[in-house]
């Protein structure tokens, strides 16, 4: 079968990754992704081949997979969290132009959202919106432009990538521009390692989150009008107590 499944593992790639996605990993022939994500299933399909690439080598390692398929064999390109958000099934589509004998098809996954709102509670009810605060392929002008007007509209914001060695004050910068719009006293939350070994959580305003440590393995809340804590969890209500 000349065929790329575009694999989403979940955050962890552990028990959060979908029945489809563990089945189409069982019955692949190949297994391709970055180093780090392949090193998450590896022990758990050791008869696979596994091909990689490190990080900024993403079109070379969509033409191995689909070069491994237009073989005959049946691959899978896996990806953290949801293969088509921020991953890497548009650029399968992409490459795969060129390609015309290989089908493609894309497997979902949890996304770290998802995954991190389930931890802090039920922050995403409502309206939200996803912006990655990584610029290395996207201009930090329209970043900002899109976190200023998800904040101006009053979105949940979700933040992917808040910050890394070359970009440590990224978030902090987002929380400036958000405070334009947003109170101080906002609730937010912030989780780590979002299903994997040392998974944490952390409840705060948006006025704490601007001066918060995080990496690359964080992803962060910063709720609405509406979002409070109950519980000790982080909740925004939909609205049902209203009707």
């Amino acid at each position: 079968m000349n065929k790329v499944y575009v694999v989403g593992l979940g955050p962890g790639a552990g028990k959060q990754m979908t029945v489809e996605a563990r089945e189409v990993l069982e019955m692949c022939d190949v297994i391709v992704g970055y180093t780090v994500y392949v090193d998450l299933v590896k022990d758990a399909f050791p008869e696979k081949t596994f091909l990689t690439t490190p990080m900024k080598q993403e079109v070379k390692r969509c033409q191995m997979a689909l070069e491994e398929a237009a073989k005959g064999k049946t691959v899978a390109m896996i990806c953290s969290g949801d293969s088509g958000v921020y991953g890497m099934a548009g650029l399968m589509y992409e490459t795969g132009a060129d390609f015309e004998t290989v089908e493609i098809e894309v497997v979902p996954g949890i996304t770290a959202a998802i995954g991190g709102a389930a931890v802090l509670g039920a922050p995403l009810t409502h309206d939200f919106a996803v912006i990655s605060l990584s610029d290395l392929l996207t201009p930090w002008e329209k970043i900002e432009a899109r976190v200023k007007a998800a904040a101006m509209a009053d979105f949940v914001i979700c933040l992917y990538n808040p910050s890394s060695k070359k970009r440590k004050d990224y978030l902090q910068k987002a929380c400036d521009y958000m405070l334009e719009y947003k109170k101080e006293d906002t609730v937010c939350g912030i989780v780590r390692n979002i299903g994997r070994e040392g998974e944490s959580y952390q409840l705060l305003t948006l006025k704490e989150l601007r001066d918060t440590v995080v990496d690359m393995f964080t992803t962060v809340f910063i709720g609405n009008e509406e979002t409070k804590i109950v519980n000790g969890k982080m909740v925004t209500p939909r609205g049902y107590h209203n009707v």
